[in-house]
């Protein structure tokens, strides 16, 4: 299973979202890719994560999470051990969305959230202070990210894979040239954990 987590205000009809889709179906892979709408409430939104992997049964996970959804893929990661790639991550987002209390638009098909400061509470308890096992992740970030800062997402995730473009934006637009590196990672952790070895 591919689990695509979106961002804030987003939705599975994403930019990033639709591409990854589009080529899991091309090749032949579509069974693979699951990519739900997010409630505005984070705890509701790693429940539903949970709860879709508990249901599929999958024998590997990987998730990929954009922007705020690569803060949930993070603690996701960091719980159950699956292998994440971090489309420009949100790293503070309680600090971030401060700013957003109320009701907020959403970017597609319409309709609207309600963010509360509780939302911003439960922001807190999903931190992840750092992370471990770096080869867990990889980091895929825009130094023109517009939304928010590339050096936190660089700080925050030390020692993973990290793919740093130069320019682009928050969306990162050209994100089609870089789909098949997001699909490689996802297959190179597409096996069974090694072992842990005692130390020589």
């Amino acid at each position: 299973m591919i689990l695509y987590l979106h961002g804030f205000r987003s939705s599975p009809n994403s930019f990033k979202a639709r591409v990854l889709a589009a080529r899991l179906v091309e090749l032949g892979r579509g069974d693979e890719w699951c990519c739900p709408m997010l409630t505005v409430s984070p705890f509701e939104t790693v429940a539903l994560a949970e709860s879709l992997v508990a249901a599929a049964r999958p024998k590997n996970v990987t998730l990929i999470g954009s922007s705020l959804g690569g803060y949930f893929a993070t603690w996701l990661a960091e719980k159950h051990g699956w292998p994440a790639v971090l489309l420009n991550p949100a790293v503070v987002p309680q600090r971030d969305l401060s700013a957003y209390l109320g009701e907020q638009p959403l970017w597609h098909g319409g309709g609207s959230i309600v963010v509360e400061p509780h939302h911003l509470d439960e922001l807190r308890e999903l931190r992840v202070a750092s992370i471990t096992r770096p080869e867990r992740y990889y980091l895929m970030a825009a130094t023109g990210d517009e939304v928010l800062d590339y050096r936190e997402m660089l700080a925050h995730y030390p020692g993973a894979r990290t793919t740093l473009i130069e320019g682009s934006d928050h969306a990162i637009s050209e994100f089609p040239e870089y789909v098949d590196d997001v699909l490689a990672f996802c297959d190179a952790e597409d096996v069974e954990p090694p072992a842990p070895r005692e130390a020589a």
